[in-house]
């Protein structure tokens, strides 16, 4: 009998839309993503991290950043329309969104919230389908 296939939230939804998707492992204990980049041969700016926010409204936020930068919390704040945006804390994670650090993704979250991609994603081929139904900061 066939080993099944473990599938995360986002491969599952991916499924079911039929779209295709390449799917990638990495050794967990990895310390962060321009590592993880380079171990699956990518190069970090085609890489991107999923950050997840609260605003002081208490509202939350998902940004796609590309993993050798950092969020500016204050551009952040000022896209989505906050006085101030803070990083969720890791805690706060998997029962907010359904992933664990390190592991996250906009796509298949417990609840949709609204999501940011850093604009250096247009020229990704890879994230075309999400430039359709996200905004672009």
């Amino acid at each position: 009998m066939a080993k099944k296939e473990l599938k995360t939230n986002v491969m599952r939804v991916l499924d079911s839309k039929k779209l295709a998707y390449n799917h990638y492992t990495y050794d967990n204990s990895t310390v962060n993503g321009v590592e993880v980049a380079r171990l699956l041969g990518q190069e970090p700016d085609r890489v991107f991290k999923t950050l997840v926010t609260r605003g002081k409204s208490g509202g939350f936020f998902v940004f796609m950043v590309p993993v050798a930068e950092e969020l500016d919390l204050k551009k952040a704040a000022r896209a989505c329309g906050e006085k101030a945006v803070e990083m969720l804390p890791q805690k706060e994670l998997l029962p907010r969104t359904g992933y664990v650090h390190g592991g996250c993704s906009p796509i298949g979250m417990k609840k949709q919230f609204p999501t940011y991609i850093h604009q250096t994603a247009r020229s990704e081929e890879r994230t075309s389908e999400l430039q359709s139904h996200h905004e672009l900061v």
